[in-house]
Order: structure tokens, then sequence, then C-alpha cells
């Protein structure tokens, strides 16, 4: 079924103002807070411990009893909620960062981030040059 005249305007715009903010959301400054790849495994395998943990309190909760096994139920909640904050929490880049071994042959545009080069090349390719 066909858009009408008045709903392809609107989704047109409505692309027109998503192309322009989100542009301004890439190219907004991230600081120096990135995702560790330690921390996404540690997280991973926390929260698997605590879904074990879960599971096998509830498990043996007829066997250990009923209070044993809501303290291992929430040991185990407790360790899937710590491991999932460990996975998503950013970390601060401490440390110098990389350089290459003779910084005065870079170009001014190879100082720009990736991000950024990309951001210009779209603003370019938007205004028509």
């Amino acid at each position: 079924m066909p858009l009408s005249e008045q709903e392809q305007r609107l989704l047109d715009e409505m692309e027109r103002h998503l192309l322009h903010n989100d542009a301004d959301i890439v190219s907004a400054p991230s600081g120096d807070r990135t995702l560790s790849y330690r921390n996404l495994v540690y997280g991973a395998v926390l929260l698997l411990v605590g879904i074990g943990a879960l599971v096998a309190g509830v498990a043996l909760g007829g066997q250990l009893g009923p209070v044993v096994s809501i303290i291992v139920g929430v040991i185990g909640f407790a360790a899937m909620l710590t491991g999932v904050i460990l996975a998503v929490t950013p970390t601060r880049r401490t440390g110098p960062a990389r350089q290459t071994k003779n910084p005065s042959s870079k170009s001014p545009q190879g100082s720009a981030s990736f991000m950024d080069r990309m951001n210009d090349r779209w603003d370019r390719r938007q205004d028509g040059h």
C-alpha cells in the first residue's frame, strides 16, 4: 500500500532530521572512556556463574532447605547483576596514547580521528562537493 503525499513528506522530513541529528551524535566527543574487552569477558563469566548459582539454588531448594536456597539464589542474582554492570561499564584509558616513531611526519588529516574524517566526508557529500 503506497504512502499518501502527507505521509511521504513527513517521512522525508524525519529522514532529513535524523541525518542531521545523527551526525551531531556521532561527532560528539566520547571522552577517554571505552569498553574493555577484559571487563566484557569477566562480566560474561560472572553472569554465567550467577545463572548457575540461581539455578542450583532453585534445584537444591528441597534438599538443602528453603533458607539456604534463598541465600544461594540471592547470591546468584547478585553475581549476575555484578557481571552485567562490569561488562557494560566503560573504563578510563590509562597510560600514554600510542604514537608513531616520527610524529612530525603526520599529516594534519592523519591526526583527526576516524569518526571525524567520516563526518567530514559525509558533510562534503551532503553539501554536494
